[in-house]
């Protein structure tokens, strides 16, 4: 077949949830259906590829007419029968949806290394991998390489974990590689938890064979015969992807006994997680595989010593053995300089909150947050203020508009009070409130406690009913630094990542947004009028027609007054639901 003319269509979990699906079956419908059939058959191929990045404009679809492309945003099936008619049979592409500046600059700034291929092939068909180069990596590394020298120029390229320590890989490699031992395991994180977070997600179900191939590299390294990818369950599309790039590496040769004829052989299973957030922790992910309930074990010494069944093993996430296979193709310098000193190569990020271009982003590290989140992300939606950027999930910590300008890298991140984390970055206006947030994130990190020590269990649980009192209006003076307190204490006697973190969203909030606190406990009011406790809505004189639409929308009945007369809020019965504040056309109510 000659493939001049391809259809992509985005089918990666925002362009699903859109309804990519749906898209290309219209396309299928419409080539089967045309007159020119044979000819758009002969000339003509469609295919489903993983997460084009630019979430917000979902469904994308790109079409590559003779090595021309062109991006349409928003596609409906609806859009489909004028596309194929016009573009691909008449060669007059359909100007009013194409993707306009906007979508360009979401990509100007951004390196794809681990997206290389999202958006690109069918994460479903081996050969399209094999096509851009797929296992030539592994081929390179089983036939000409030493695992010493796999090591080294993993080392020499300044990989750092991607899971959010930041540990360097190639360190990780070499120890388990010294150590003499009759079984060794390669295991890969993809146990994503972190809420808002989808780029572990995207890479295992857009491009699963870069996984697989970092972790074939990664076993010669080591001398690992057996290998586990740990996937939450809630990922049902990548485990799916992941099984089917499992067994076609099976049928291919290129898993099991005498991999490609070199005697090396590797298995790999795929384990899938019942969903707890503490089993993205590694002593918790491997009692997990272990048939053990998945709880924090102290440290006492590295996995890569002795890890999984107490022997050695290598633990990276996903988007680290991605990053593998081109290391090893380009090299270690090519990768190092795409990075800073310390910190080599890129990051992928999960960009969403209040920005107009939220999605999934690969920049290098060293770029700031300013160019993230105005120069890709656009800025901030329906012209309100730049508030925070929340890093690292429920692990990390809020960063102010007055620190924009620093660099994104581990260390410059760990100086304000956050981390890089798996790589989650949420974005926060002026309506949001900081103490609010903070509550949020704990709420979510002291559910998921797996309780086993005190400190994690108890402390959360302390500092939470501090938040709750403050959000309700119940606070008393002394408790932002009994807050801080706590904080401090549960950072350095937790026993796991996840309790030693879980203050972060507390703890940076009041280091930058101290006055937030205060109004809440002395003024009683909420500065971002969200503590629904601590809000009053009230009717503006000037501004109210008596259009009853309030009125008609309250839940309550506590709006009086007859049409075309002023309506006033009577506060007894009022709910503060806030339903009048968004009916109204007229900007008569007042939130505060």
């Amino acid at each position: 077949m000659r493939a001049d003319i391809k259809i992509k269509v985005c089918m990666g979990p925002s362009g699903i949830a859109t309804g990519g699906a749906d898209v290309i079956e219209a396309f299928k419908n419409e080539i089967n259906s045309i007159g020119k059939k044979a000819i758009i058959e002969e000339r003509c191929s469609l295919h489903q590829v993983g997460c084009l990045g630019f979430c917000a404009k979902d469904v994308l679809v790109e079409v590559v007419v003779d090595g021309k492309k062109t991006i349409y945003e928003y596609v409906k099936p609806g859009m489909v029968s004028r596309i194929v008619k016009e573009h691909i049979l008449e060669g007059n592409p359909v100007t009013e949806w194409i993707a306009g500046e906007e979508y360009y600059n979401f990509h100007k700034k951004q390196i794809k290394v681990v997206l290389s291929n999202c958006g690109e092939i069918d994460p479903e068909d081996i050969n399209a991998y094999l096509a851009v180069g797929g296992y030539e990596a592994a081929r390179m590394a089983l036939t000409l390489m030493s695992p010493e020298e796999i090591v080294e120029v993993v080392k020499s390229s300044n990989l750092r974990g991607r899971g959010g320590a930041g540990f360097p890989t190639g360190l990780k490699w070499d120890l388990s590689l010294k150590i003499k031992s009759d079984v060794k395991y390669v295991i890969c994180n993809g146990d994503e938890g972190d809420p808002g977070a989808f780029m572990d997600r995207s890479v295992m179900e857009g491009d699963p064979h870069s996984v697989i191939e970092g972790m074939i590299i990664c076993a010669k390294a080591i001398g690992s015969h057996q290998g586990y990818i740990y996937v939450r369950a809630e990922y049902p599309l990548a485990v799916k992807r992941l099984q089917i790039a499992i067994n076609q590496c099976y049928e291919a040769g290129l898993l099991g006994e005498n991999i490609l004829g070199t005697g090396f052989d590797f298995d790999l299973k795929i384990y899938q997680g019942a969903g707890a957030f503490v089993c993205g922790e590694a002593t918790a992910l491997m009692r997990s595989i272990e048939g053990k309930r998945g709880m924090p074990t102290p440290k006492l010494w590295r996995s890569a010593e002795k890890g999984l069944w107490e022997k050695p093993t290598v633990l990276n996430n996903v988007e680290t053995f991605a990053n593998i296979p081109r290391i090893i193709l380009k090299g270690a310098d090519w990768y190092s300089s795409l990075g800073t000193e310390r910190s080599g190569g890129t990051k992928v990020f999960a960009l969403t909150g209040k920005m107009k271009n939220a999605g999934l982003i690969e920049v290098p590290l060293g770029i700031t947050l300013r160019e993230i989140i105005y120069d890709i992300g656009g800025g901030i939606e329906n012209g309100r203020a730049f508030k925070a950027v929340q890093t690292g999930g429920p692990s990390g910590g809020c960063i102010p508009a007055e620190l924009l300008d620093i660099e994104v890298d581990y260390e410059s991140l760990a100086l304000v009070g956050s981390i890089m984390g798996s790589g989650g970055m949420v974005v926060l206006d002026e309506t949001d409130c900081m103490v609010d947030i903070a509550k949020f994130f704990l709420e979510f990190t002291q559910a998921e406690s797996c309780g086993k020590c005190i400190p994690c269990r108890v402390g959360t649980k302390r500092m939470l009913e501090i938040l709750n009192r403050i959000t309700v209006g119940n606070a008393k003076e002394g408790d932002i630094e009994l807050l801080e307190e706590l904080g401090q204490d549960i950072k350095v006697t937790s026993l796991c990542g996840l309790g030693l973190t879980a203050p972060n969203p507390v703890l940076s909030t009041i280091r930058y947004f101290r006055n937030e606190y205060e109004a809440h406990i002395k003024d009683k009011k909420c500065p971002a009028a969200v503590c629904k406790d601590l809000i009053t809505f009230s009717i503006l004189e000037e501004f109210c027609n008596g259009c009853g639409a309030c009125k008609r929308a309250c839940p309550a009945d506590a709006i009086i007054g007859k049409r075309k007369k002023i309506h006033k809020i009577d506060p007894e019965p009022c709910i503060k639901c806030g339903t009048c504040f968004d009916v109204c056309k007229f900007n008569a109510i007042m939130k505060m």
